[in-house]
Parts: structure tokens; C-alpha cells; sequence
């Protein structure tokens, strides 16, 4: 067999495709995606979101609004019962408030993670 016999056997075909703006976008397009599929873990914005906002809820003082947000009103309930002693010692109510935050971003964090 010869070599230049076997290179006739074989022809190299290249496409180009006819509209290079429509590939380009298309790649654009697809990169977006991708980073924001990444950047939200792939829950999407609200998915991403909703743990911060939760814990900017409980920051709010007293009220335990995270815990309410997560529809845990029974431990809403019971913190809010628990700190009026609390108040009484500062240090001890901060902690409470504290772990509240906590509390509340971690509990919506499962919320979104149990949801997908």
C-alpha cells in the first residue's frame, strides 16, 4: 500500500458556520449561564439570597423575625419568652440575639437545600 494512495482515500471537510455573530452570542450567552448557575449554587437567585435575607430579619432585635420568615413561630415564641429574663443580664440576651442570627441563616440555608 502506498501513501499517497491511502491520503486519497480520506477527504478533510471544514464547516464554518454561516452566521459567526449568532455563535458568538451563543457562547455568551451560555457562559452567563453557567456563571450564574455557579455563582447561586444552582438554586437560583432566590435560593441564594434567602439565607442572607433571613439573617437580616433576625438582626432585627426582640422580635426574632428569621424565625418567623422560616415559619419556626414556635421557637419565635419561645426565644422571645426566654429573653425576658435574659434582658435582665445583657451578656446573655446578645447571645441569645447572636445565635438567633445564626439560627435563622442556617435553617433557611437547609430550607433551599432540601427544596432542590
Amino acid at each position: 500500500m502506498n501513501m499517497s494512495d491511502h491520503d486519497d482515500d480520506h477527504e478533510l471537510v471544514v464547516q464554518y458556520p454561516t452566521n459567526e455573530k449568532k455563535s458568538i452570542t451563543n457562547r455568551i450567552v451560555s457562559t452567563l449561564k453557567t456563571i450564574f448557575h455557579e455563582i447561586t449554587f444552582g438554586v437560583g437567585t432566590w435560593g441564594a439570597m434567602r439565607p442572607m435575607f433571613t439573617a437580616v430579619l433576625a438582626g432585627i432585635p426582640f422580635l426574632f423575625l428569621g424565625q418567623h420568615f422560616n415559619k419556626e413561630h414556635g421557637k419565635a415564641r419561645d426565644w422571645t419568652l426566654l429573653q425576658i429574663p435574659l434582658a435582665l443580664t445583657v451578656v446573655l440576651w446578645i447571645g441569645l440575639w447572636l445565635f438567633s442570627i445564626f439560627d435563622a441563616w442556617k435553617t433557611a440555608t437547609g430550607i433551599v437545600a432540601t427544596s432542590n
